[in-house]
């Protein structure tokens, strides 16, 4: 009988903080899975590498590797980085084999973990401002990938709606127009005395933190907006349960 294990496959980054978040992540999905070992690893910039934690599930006895790519949408790392990865090493290791889930998307548990991040923010703000006045901007990564900026859009509009935002805005941290500081300037042109600025990111990193220091630079020039920075995905249960939901949905007989 195959022996299942699996192995949470992330970008990696230079940011410590960020790094750490993602091992918190696997930690904690190794929660959901306490009869199969759990490993981690990165494409690149950081440790362990992916093909470390392919080691390591390998030493414990695995053969049977259900993966999931630690990204939210399938742009190039996970179409064809992190495959080529795990196929490379099935080949070397002919008693291996692998399963490759799908990326974490659009859906309804990470909805939910925005609209709590969004919350939050709401709830620590100095005014109380209705949402019929506040206009929520969310912030993605941007790519070249049409579609998957396509995606930022369609996760905007679902949270403006669903929250009763008087409207919603989309800017990217990069690759994408708008960019965010002529996305925040033009959105001020609205008129709404409020702007929640959501990062639809998994973790931290250079990324974030400049995100955060364009909209305090952007308060700083319309200090009649109120601008609140809200907190990006992370390591919330919900998107813990997302994890484990496309584990799951590789094979649900290998876990049995």
């Amino acid at each position: 009988m195959a022996t299942t294990g699996v192995m949470v496959c992330g970008h990696g980054s230079r940011d410590i903080e960020a790094v750490k978040e993602f091992e918190s992540l696997a930690y904690a999905l190794a929660d959901h899975f306490p009869d199969h070992p759990v490993e981690h690893g990165s494409l690149e910039f950081s440790q362990p590498t992916i093909q470390d934690g392919l080691d390591a599930l390998r030493e414990k006895g695995v053969d049977h590797i259900l993966a999931v790519p630690g990204m939210l949408f399938a742009a190039g790392h996970v179409k064809n980085d992190v495959p080529s990865i795990l196929n490379a090493y099935a080949l070397q290791h002919d008693t291996i084999s692998i399963q490759f889930g799908r990326e974490l998307g659009i859906d309804p548990k990470l909805l939910q973990t925005a609209a709590n991040r969004i919350d939050t923010a709401e709830a620590n703000a100095p005014n109380r401002i209705p949402r019929d006045e506040t206009l929520l901007m969310v912030v993605g990564r941007g790519t070249s990938d049409t579609e998957i900026n396509g995606n930022i859009t369609k996760i905007c509009q679902m949270l403006a709606a669903d929250m009763g935002f008087a409207g919603g805005e989309i800017c990217y941290a990069g690759t994408a127009d708008p960019l965010v500081a002529p996305g925040l300037e033009h959105a001020v042109t609205l008129g709404y005395p409020r702007m929640i600025v959501f990062p639809y990111f998994l973790f931290t990193g250079v990324l974030i933190n400049r995100i955060y220091s364009m909209v305090d630079q952007v308060a700083a020039k319309f200090p009649n907006v109120e601008f609140l920075k809200a907190q990006y995905l992370g390591t919330h249960s919900k998107v813990i349960e997302t994890f484990a939901d496309r584990v799951r949905s590789i094979a649900d007989d290998s876990l049995a």
